[in-house]
Formats: structure tokens, sequence, C-alpha cells
């Protein structure tokens, strides 16, 4: 019987493989394994090491909450006289997105508990802490201030957008402002860190929380971990700014898987009424 088994040649493999769609394996950013991407399901997690995986605001919205009135959709970055490549920037992140600005603001519930919340979306323009940023959440603390709402607040930033220049360096201490009027109301404010939150972002309001946690593995710092080896000129252990290494030194109350963080603000907010 004639054998019918034929080695592929180097072309139709390399062939074969480009012909597979992009997406079917995905690399976890911590463990490095490699995921089936049905694995991931719709929360995207990391089934080897629990790592959650960058996901948009919109998304994160339909995992957490049970219902969701955005407050300031319209409010934007006037195009008017700014850089064309900076433009371009911001209508690929808007349609990339779906929302006008690195955050998505408005009122939400859990387990029919209602609260002010702010939702930053790492995919535009990396999360960059603008002036328009600092202003729907200033607007949201002000919100919840005048409304007796609690504030759950989810960061994704890589810091103060340098386009937006001094501008945004200012809302840093914007926002801070807002977020001791709502503690001075005594109401609740809850950050929750995930990945990447740094920069401004982590030098100010996410780190203003009464409570603070994060999501495993969540990169979390102030400077880059090159500017930090350039100046002190040795490398940082592997685990550096992760969110594990915070918790151990106490700048972290509490690390919460994705799938469990809906239960966990539930109850949170339960204790605090």
């Amino acid at each position: 019987m004639q054998n019918k088994f034929t080695i592929p040649t180097a072309m139709q493999i390399k062939q074969r493989l480009e012909a597979i769609p992009s997406g079917i394996w995905q690399e976890c950013p911590n463990c490095h394994s490699r995921v089936y991407f049905r694995k991931l399901k719709s929360s995207r997690v990391c089934p080897e090491c629990g790592y959650g995986f960058r996901i948009g605001a919109w998304r994160r919205v339909k995992l957490t909450f049970d219902k969701f009135h955005e407050w300031d959709a319209d409010l934007a970055t006037d195009m008017t006289g700014i850089d064309e490549r900076y433009s371009q920037k911001l209508t690929s992140a808007k349609k990339k997105t779906r929302i006008n600005e690195s955050v998505l603001t408005g009122e939400a519930s859990v387990n029919n508990q209602k609260f002010a919340t702010g939702v930053m979306d790492s995919r535009f323009v990396m999360g960059s802490l603008g002036k328009v940023t600092g202003e729907k959440l200033t607007r949201m603390f002000e919100r919840a201030t005048a409304e007796r709402l609690p504030v759950i607040l989810f960061t994704a930033s890589g810091g103060a957008r340098m386009q937006d220049g001094i501008d945004s360096l200012m809302q840093m201490a914007k926002v801070s402002d807002a977020v001791a009027k709502h503690s001075e109301a005594g109401l609740l404010y809850v950050s929750v860190l995930t990945d990447p939150t740094t920069g401004g972002v982590t030098a100010s309001f996410a780190m203003q929380a009464d409570v603070i946690i994060a999501e495993p593995h969540t990169l979390i710092g102030f400077a880059g971990r090159r500017v930090i080896e350039q100046t002190i000129q040795q490398k940082p252990p592997v685990d550096f700014q992760k969110a594990e290494t915070l918790l151990e030194n106490g700048f972290l109350d509490s690390i919460i898987e994705r799938e469990d963080m809906k239960q966990y603000l539930g109850q949170l907010l339960t204790f605090y009424v």
C-alpha cells in the first residue's frame, strides 16, 4: 500500500501559518504563556497566572456594573488649532474606544447600590491624563459630592498627556482638590488600579482613595523602569512596581481577581451604607 503522507515544503508551511487568523493565540504579558483566545472568555483573564489583559472602558462597564448611565458624554478636546498628528491620534482613539476622552464617567449600580464612577481606557492615547480627562473626573467628583454618592474609579494610564503641556500637569492638582472635597463630605472613594497605572495618575488621585485595590500583576508606579535604572545605576527587581509588591509594602489594601471584582465592590458598598 502506497504511503500518501508527504512532508510539506518550507514554503507550504509558511503559507499555512500565514493563513491562520491573527489573535487565535495570545501571549500573556505577565507569565508569557500562549493562550488560546477562547480560554480568555469575555473577562480576558489569563488562565495560567490570573493577569487581566487590558480591556476597554465599555467592556469593563459590562463586566462590573448592573446599570450604568453616562455623564458628560459630549465633553471632548477642541480640535481647533491643535497639531495635525495629535488630531489624528484623537480621531483614531475615539473610533477605537467609542468614547470621546480617556475616561468614561457616569452613575452606576451594583446590587442596587448607586455610586459615581470613572473608568479609564488605556487604548485612548495610552489612557493619558489630558485636560479634558481631568475636567471629566473633576465634574464626576463634584457631582458625586453634591448628590452624596460614593465614587469607584478604575484607573489605567500611561501618565500625563504631553500634547496638552502644562494643562495636563495642572489636572493632577485639580482632580485631587475635588477628591479632597468629596472626602471632607464624609463620602467613600474606592480606587481600582488596573494595568497600567503610572505617572501623574499614580502621583495624584489614584492613590488618594479610602480603599485602594488592584487587579493581579498590575503595573503601578510613577517613573518608568528605564528612567529608574538610569538614575540609580542598577536594575530593579523583576517584581518591581507590581501590585503584589505594593501590597506587601502597605500601598494597597487588597488585590482582587477581575472575575470577583463585581461581588467585592457590591459587598464593600453594602458595608459602607
